[in-house]
C-alpha cells in the first residue's frame, strides 16, 4: 500500500467521495492511527468562547454514528495563532457576548484558512438576534472581507447545503429565532456559516447525560433537525456541492423514513 500521508487534509476530502469512505474507514483507522482522523476545533475568541461546552463533542458523535466520516471525537481548542491551524480544517464558533477582534497578523491567518478550503461554523447562543456577538460576528467578517467585498449574506434555501446529508428547510437550534441561514461565499463556496439559533444549546447534555436545554417552540423534534443541520455543515465542508444535481434524493429521504416524527428523540 502506498505510503499515505499522516494527516488528511481538507482538500484530500474532497477528493473522496463518501462511498469510498465507507470502504476506507476501517483500514485508514488501522493504517495511519489517529492523526488521519477528521479533527473539529472550537475557536478561542474572547474569555466566553465555549457557552456550551458539552456541545462540539455531542455533534461529533452523531457523525461519527450516521455517517462514514472517519472522526476524532475529541474536539479540540484552538486559538487562530497556532501553527497547525491547518490539521482542524473545520473551526466552530461559539458565544453569547461581545468578543474583541482578532490581531491583523490572526485576521490574515484566518483569512488563509478560508480562502485554502477551511470552513468556519458561527453559532450564536445569544437567544436574540442583534446582540453583541452578532455585532462581533458582522465585525469579523468585515474585517476578513472588508468593503466593497461582500460579507455575510443571506443563503437560499435552495443551496446544496440543506441536502448535503438530509433534507432541510431552515437551521435550528435550542431556538427558531431566525429561519435564515447567513454566510460567506467566495469563489461560488460557502466559506462561513452563521446561524442565530443556538444549536450548541441544542445538541448539549449536562453530567448525567440529560439534555442540557429544552428546545422551543419545537420540543425534541427540534433538537433532531438541529443535530441533522450540523451534520449538513460537516458533510458540506468536506464534499461541497457533489450533491446538488442529485434530483433522486428525496425518494431515497422518504423510502428510508429520515424524516423524524414529532417527538422523536435522537438513538443513543
Amino acid at each position: 500500500m502506498a505510503t499515505i500521508r499522516r494527516t488528511l487534509s481538507r482538500r484530500n476530502f474532497l477528493g473522496l467521495s463518501l462511498a469510498g469512505w465507507g470502504l476506507l474507514r476501517a483500514r485508514l483507522a488501522k493504517a495511519i492511527g489517529p492523526s488521519s482522523l477528521l479533527q473539529l476545533g472550537q475557536l478561542e475568541l474572547g474569555q466566553n468562547w465555549q457557552p456550551r461546552p458539552s456541545a462540539l463533542g455531542r455533534l461529533i458523535r452523531e457523525v461519527d454514528k450516521r455517517t462514514s466520516i472517519v472522526v476524532d471525537l475529541t474536539p479540540r481548542s484552538v486559538r487562530l495563532a497556532d501553527k497547525d491551524l491547518h490539521e482542524t480544517p473545520i473551526l466552530y464558533l461559539a458565544g453569547d457576548r461581545e468578543f474583541p477582534m482578532p490581531s491583523t497578523e490572526e485576521v490574515g491567518k484566518l483569512r488563509r484558512f478560508l480562502t485554502l478550503g477551511g470552513f468556519l461554523i458561527i453559532d450564536s447562543a445569544e437567544g436574540r438576534s442583534d446582540g453583541a456577538f452578532d455585532g462581533s460576528v458582522r465585525q469579523l467578517v468585515e474585517t476578513l472581507y472588508p468593503p466593497p467585498t461582500e460579507g455575510l449574506q443571506l443563503i437560499s434555501k435552495k443551496h446544496v447545503i440543506f441536502k448535503s446529508f438530509y433534507l432541510l428547510e431552515k437551521p435550528e437550534g435550542r431556538l427558531v429565532i431566525s429561519a435564515a441561514l447567513e454566510g460567506v461565499m467566495r469563489d461560488d463556496r460557502l466559506s462561513i456559516a452563521y446561524i442565530k439559533n443556538d444549536m450548541g444549546g441544542a445538541w448539549s447534555r449536562d453530567d448525567f447525560g440529560n439534555w442540557a436545554f429544552p428546545c422551543t417552540p419545537g420540543g425534541e423534534r427540534q433538537r433532531e433537525y438541529s443535530f441533522r443541520m450540523g451534520i449538513n455543515l460537516i458533510m458540506y465542508a468536506l464534499c461541497l456541492d457533489y450533491k446538488a444535481d442529485q434530483v433522486h434524493v428525496d425518494f431515497i429521504m422518504r423510502r428510508r423514513r429520515w424524516r423524524p416524527n414529532d417527538g422523536a428523540e435522537i438513538p443513543e
